[in-house]
């Protein structure tokens, strides 16, 4: 077993602030918000396990977000289908979704989000982004399309008009409050996210059908970094485990910098499958984060459980694949993907799968018994979290191989399945032997609340409320490329 070595050391870790609702109305009164103005932004996204509405309060001075309110529910308890709807697809879990029940779930989320924390849809929130990670379970565009119709039938049921969910045209479209933060007249939204573009000739969504939430994860990985030490800009590669795997890598071009690759396939779904199988979830529609706690297990453990939390990992390990997503698949982990699209927009696709197309859960399940046998609960989280950050180490080393990073290149990761218990010192420490950084502790963040961050930050630029003094965009260790970006839109170089 290796050393407990990992215990010392000390990731960068960044956890959203949260401001009091009571607080927030306090200084939304005119006068403060001459002084400091908050853009008030909901996430709204329906995953594979959860439905969430988080609110999060941006200071358009500095660019930073703030926590209002988070409001979760499970994609599961979604209602059934009713007579005459069609049912257009399910969940990982084989939950049934229908455009009238999922629109239906969004609308109450976003309504109750807003009645907790005392404010109004219609007078209080100023932008909404939405998205979902349940698309990485269809089998066709047509799926992938219900869902987004039914995400935007919620938000317009909950009363959001289409101008807070669409980017400004002109400074007219901006709320006057707003105005003197806008950069609008200047510089206009051209698709481009925290200084990222997608895959240089598409929008990254014909490669694989979550890069939406690659994109937000990013963004929101480099709004978060801003308050650690690590200078997460480009290059970067980013990181986001939910039940599925998405993220991106980027290059170090500039005024924007391009998509050169894509994660896709399972994440949190190898822990779930694993605690399916230890019986102390619902077999078919349990979690990891039903029963596992996000607090560390300890160091007593560590050391009487050595033996067997490495045994149990290599079996688990056995039934993972992680590798460069071969040509000719449709689907890889379950996510519907194209590698020829990739491959002629020079792009890489990395995938995690488990056996072909999540073909072996069942057999992560078997070893769930058989550990539940064994173990305590707490041996059973610090297997599943040395298990994920062996997960990271061999996704980051693939992209080594390729050649799609080196030593300048930062890494962010967030998401539930990578960032909880002792994950972030097991990733560093995994990282660390790869040789890649002489510190990895300056290279590395983990941030909570990644596509709510991403979230705030893509409506930010929808809207061009930058913040050249912070700046998300450009490279490491460099300025502000706001002069370059104007050029760039001016001239097209």
């Amino acid at each position: 077993m290796r050393s407990l070595e990992f215990m010392r050391l000390k990731p960068q870790i960044s956890h959203t602030t949260p401001i009091e609702s009571d607080e927030l109305k306090s200084r939304m009164n005119l006068k403060m918000q001459q002084t400091r103005p908050y853009y008030i932004v909901a996430s709204v996204e329906v995953g594979n396990t959860t439905t969430k509405c988080i609110l999060m309060a941006v200071n358009v001075e500095n660019g930073r977000s703030s926590l209002v309110n988070r409001t979760v529910k499970m994609t599961r308890d979604v209602r059934g289908p009713k007579g005459g709807e069609e049912v257009f697809g399910y969940t990982l879990n084989n939950v049934p979704l229908t455009r009238e029940a999922v629109s239906e779930l969004v609308k109450d989320t976003l309504v109750e989000c807003h009645r907790t924390a005392n404010l109004s849809v219609k007078d209080d929130l100023n932008f909404v982004v939405r998205s979902t990670g349940v698309v990485a379970g269809f089998r066709t565009p047509e799926e992938v399309g219900n869902i987004i119709r039914a995400l935007a039938d919620g938000c317009l049921q909950a009363g959001i008009p289409p101008s807070s969910m669409t980017p400004a045209l002109t400074i007219e479209n901006i709320p006057p409050k707003f105005r003197p933060y806008t950069l609008i007249e200047k510089i206009s939204f051209n698709g481009g996210v925290a200084g990222v573009f997608p895959p240089r000739g598409g929008t990254g969504v014909e490669i694989v059908a979550n890069e939406m939430e690659g994109e937000l994860a990013t963004a929101g990985i480099k709004e978060g970094a801003k308050g650690t030490k690590v200078d997460y800009r480009n290059p970067c590669i980013s990181l986001d485990f939910g039940t599925t795997l998405d993220g991106r890598v980027t290059n170090r071009e500039t005024p924007y910098a391009t998509t050169i690759a894509n994660f896709c396939g399972l994440a949190g779904a190898i822990p779930d499958a694993v605690i399916k199988g230890t019986g102390l979830v619902d077999r078919k529609l349990g979690a990891a984060l039903d029963v596992i706690s996000e607090k560390p297990t300890g160091k007593l453990t560590w050391m009487r459980k050595a033996k067997i939390i490495e045994e149990y990992t290599d079996k688990i390990h056995d039934q993972i694949r992680i590798e460069t997503v071969p040509l000719g698949r449709d689907h890889y982990g379950t996510v519907p993907v194209n590698p020829k699209a990739a491959k002629t927009l020079n792009v890489t696709l990395i995938g995690c799968d488990v056996g072909e197309n999540a073909s072996k859960l069942q057999e992560l399940e078997e070893i769930g018994s058989k550990m539940h046998e064994e173990c305590d609960l707490k041996t059973i989280s610090a297997i599943l979290d040395l298990t994920m950050a062996k997960v990271v180490q061999r996704l980051v080393k693939t992209a080594l191989e390729k050649k799609l990073m080196s030593e300048e290149t930062a890494i962010g990761i967030t998401g539930r399945a990578a960032i909880t218990g002792n994950k972030p010192k097991l990733v560093l420490k995994e990282i660390e032997e790869l040789g890649i950084y002489k510190k990895p502790e300056e290279n590395i963040v983990f941030v909570d609340d990644g596509l709510a961050r991403g979230a705030a930050v893509m409506a930010r630029c929808m809207n061009s409320l930058g913040t050249p003094k912070t700046p998300l965009g450009g490279n490491r260790g460099g300025g502000c490329v706001l002069g370059a970006r104007i050029k760039h839109e001016k001239t097209g170089k």
